[in-house]
């Protein structure tokens, strides 16, 4: 049975951490690199297995591997195919930076990985190398190559656009997508506890650029049961299609279809949220899967109908890369 909340929402997706670590540095998220507080190990391959089946047991179809960076854990490939073995786990997907991508992504489809989120700030070499700390553009664009030749489909690219960084690009990544199939998800810029300064410099209101795109005959697309929270459009004149990630957009929660587990086994009803709930040790034994599966259903009674952006509570601290869905 699927999982479902006091507010009628249905949840058939996963957002699962493996790591908090990530090696960019980017200025939106952790311009200071990657500080670890936390010395609690990180979710080991069986317990990220366990975690896949009690969530497939709640009717969970999807999941998504996120970080900090995935790539950064050596056995991710045996992450992946722990994953895709589990019986009514239809998609995997990956949210990387592309750090090694053109190498890494053969053993990553290999081991059963089915869709792809790479984040691609800028597609100008300097200003890329400006916001993340590393100039490793065109790595990003050969990994894109490498994924069509594998055969992925539905490529998502994610950008937080940024009034001082790179909002002046948008009509260079539009006309990159003119010709490039991949939807390009622009993430509207969100308030944490320490970028006060930065948000007000730097956010752009995602739903100007709806309008924007509504008046140069964009379409709407139908979203999908497991679809993340971006709002697509797409254009008879372009191969590639628009995304929009706006959580401080009116009821951007209503449609929320999905829960995050954390990287030290913590559940989170809400990817803004403070609270987290101790899954791990229910994940310890394959035999205490049903009390894993009753733990979740429990704790879903309270997820609250909305997050509380707009009164500037943040909750966790967390990587741009665990908003684009």
């Amino acid at each position: 049975m699927t999982l479902q909340d006091h507010h009628g929402r249905r949840f058939t997706y996963l957002r699962l951490s493996i790591t908090d670590a990530c090696n960019f540095r980017c200025n939106y998220c952790l311009p200071d690199g990657y500080q670890c507080s936390d010395s609690t190990p990180h979710l080991s391959v069986d317990e990220i297995r366990r975690t896949a089946m009690t969530f497939a047991r709640l009717g969970t179809t999807k999941i998504r591997i996120t970080g900090g960076e995935p790539a950064l854990r050596r056995d991710l490939p045996e992450i992946i195919r722990a994953v895709a073995s589990v019986p009514g786990i239809e998609e995997v997907a990956l949210t990387t930076n592309g750090w090694k991508l053109p190498k890494l992504l053969p053993a990553w489809a290999d081991a059963g990985l089915t869709r792809l989120n790479v984040s691609i700030d800028s597609l100008d070499p300097r200003q890329f190398q400006a916001i993340t700390g590393h100039n490793r553009l065109q790595d990003l664009l050969g990994g894109l190559e490498v994924a069509r030749q594998l055969g992925f489909t539905g490529i998502k690219v994610n950008a937080v656009l940024m009034r001082e960084h790179n909002a002046d690009q948008l009509p260079r990544f539009l006309e990159w997508i003119r010709e490039t199939p991949v939807t390009l998800r622009f993430i509207e810029l969100m308030q944490t506890g320490d970028n006060h300064e930065f948000f007000q410099q730097n956010h752009v209101r995602g739903e100007d650029i709806k309008t924007q795109l509504l008046a140069d005959n964009w379409q709407p697309v139908l979203k999908n049961t497991t679809d993340g929270p971006a709002q697509e459009f797409w254009h008879p004149e372009y191969a590639g299609r628009i995304g929009l990630i706006m959580p401080y957009s009116k009821d951007f929660c209503q449609s929320c279809n999905r829960l995050r587990v954390s990287a030290t086994g913590q559940l989170h009803l809400c990817l803004f949220g403070e609270q987290g709930f101790d899954l791990r040790p229910l994940l310890a034994s394959d035999e205490t899967l049903d009390d894993a599966a009753d733990f979740v259903r429990h704790c879903l009674d309270d997820k609250k109908a909305t997050h509380a952006l707009h009164d500037g509570n943040t909750g966790v601290r967390t990587h741009f890369a665990g908003i684009g869905g």
